[in-house]
This record gives C-alpha cells, structure tokens and sequence, in this order.
C-alpha cells in the first residue's frame, strides 16, 4: 500500500515536471524586437553644365570620392574670355561718357541758378539732361552684359554641390556639353538610409526617431547605428523587388532608416537587415 501511494506520488511529480517544461517551451512569448529587410538608399546628383559649350575637361572618374566646392569639369573659355574684355571696357566708355554729361548737365544747371534762367536755353539744359541720362542707362546696360558674361565664366566649372562618390562619367572632353545631359552622375554619400517596408500589423511599434541597428551581410559581425526617420502615411502593395508569392497581395508601408557610415562603407542597392527593439527610445543622433 505504502508502495503504490508511492509510486503514485512520484508519477504526478514526473507528470508536473513535464507539464511545467511543456508550458515554458510552449508559452507565447511577446517578441522584443521588429526585424525589417530592405535595400541601402542614397540621393542621386545629375551635373549638367548651363551653357552648351565644348567640353575642355573632367577631373574625376567613376568612384573618386569629392568635397563640397571642388571643380569637377570645365568647358573651353577661349570665346568667352573676349567677350568679358569687350564688355569690360565697354562699361569703362559708358562710365566715362557718363561722367562727362553729368559734368555738362552741372555746368549749364549752374549757369541756368546763376543767371535766373536767362543764361541757357531751356532746350539746351533739358537736351543735356537726356543725354546724362541716357549715358547713366548705358552704363547700367553695359554692367549688366558684363555682370551674365561673368556668371557664364563660372558656370564654366563644374562645382561638387556636396561631399559625394562620382557613379558615372557620362560625358568625356570634346564632346559638346547640353544642359539636357548630364556630365556626371554623383552619389551623395550622407545622409544613407535603408529602404525597408513594414506590414499593418506592427506599424504601431515604429515610430520617427526609433533608435535601429542595421547590418549587412558584407560586413559580417558589424552593425551600423541608425534611427527612423520617416514612415510613410499611405500604404501600397509590396514593390516587386522585395516580395515572395505569399506577399503579393500584402500592403506594406514605407519606412527609412538613416544610417551612420563615417567610413562610406555602404554601397547603394546593397541589401541590409535592421533590428527595431520595442523598447528602444528616440536616437539622441537622430535630427
């Protein structure tokens, strides 16, 4: 009797155990973070030149990295650079007639206060008049033909708008520059961010400011520190790019991830795995 009653006990600790370790492997448990999968983006530069000139020479080649302010191409000058010193010394005419009429108009002005009005005709002050007049607008007109012949000098060159990676060289010296086409295709290398696409039903756990970290299977081990920085408003149905037969019908919203890369290591189109922990707060580098 002793016995049984034994073994009866030891029987429901062997069925409580197995039921404790069935309910912790079994349990639902709330998931911590949201794991997104998408592509590393960046903002595209087209150069083109204002004027349609010959193209006199491209400084950079596909993958060179460029500053803010440096010169990347210029186009030939040759015809230009007369015609700055034609209208130079056209302004210095126009000012020089300028002076002398406004000298003239003193003059018989003076000799008009003087006299009472009897010592100049009335036609001849009110002709001197026009005339000053008249050499002050060609003045301004002069200045102004040269003040375009100088912004044209400048659009010569090729400005970099912004630190950036050069992806295309589209055009090459002696060939004849359009503002329709583009000279050089660049890559703004900050800000990068990953675009990823989220489903309805975990939109409510991110938000802009969200920290994130992002890695890519090209660096394995490493993780780029970023942040939410923008969700979209309007849903749309997965791109086609990134969905599998069981999304096709799915709506998914729009999300970007910028991400910190101080040593412009991520390429763009490379695809990237960013982790959102749910109780993660606004990223202070965020801005």
């Amino acid at each position: 009797m002793r016995r049984t009653l034994l073994v009866g006990v030891l029987v429901a600790l062997v069925v409580v155990v197995l039921a404790a370790i069935w309910w912790l492997t079994h349990r639902d448990v709330a998931p911590t973070e949201l794991t997104l999968y998408g592509n590393v983006d960046m903002r595209e530069v087209d150069l083109a030149f204002n004027n349609s000139e010959r193209i006199a020479a491209v400084n950079v080649r596909e993958g060179d990295r460029v500053k803010k302010g440096q010169v990347l191409a210029r186009v030939d000058t040759s015809r230009l650079e007369p015609q700055m010193a034609q209208a130079a010394a056209n302004v210095e005419l126009a000012e020089a007639d300028s002076a002398n009429a406004r000298v003239q108009f003193d003059r018989l002005a003076r000799l008009t206060r003087t006299s009472g009005g009897r010592g100049v005709a009335t036609q001849d002050l009110d002709n001197a008049r026009a005339t000053l007049n008249v050499d002050v607008a060609r003045v301004r007109a002069n200045e102004a033909e040269l003040a375009l012949l100088r912004q044209e000098l400048r659009d010569a060159q090729l400005i970099a708008p912004t630190d950036s990676t050069v992806r295309t060289r589209v055009m090459e010296p002696g060939e004849m520059a359009s503002p329709q086409r583009a000279v050089l295709e660049l890559a703004v290398t900050d800000p990068k961010w990953v675009r990823a696409y989220v489903a309805e039903t975990d939109l409510g756990h991110v938000h802009p400011g969200m920290a994130a970290s992002v890695s890519v299977d090209s660096f394995p081990g490493r993780i780029f520190k970023g942040w939410v920085g923008f969700v979209s408003s309007v849903a749309e149905f997965t791109p086609k790019n990134i969905e599998t037969t069981d999304l096709r019908t799915s709506l998914v919203y729009e999300v970007r991830i910028f991400v910190t890369d101080p040593t412009d290591d991520l390429r763009l189109g490379m695809p990237a795995t960013v982790h959102l922990p749910f109780t993660s707060t606004r990223d202070s580098s965020a801005p």
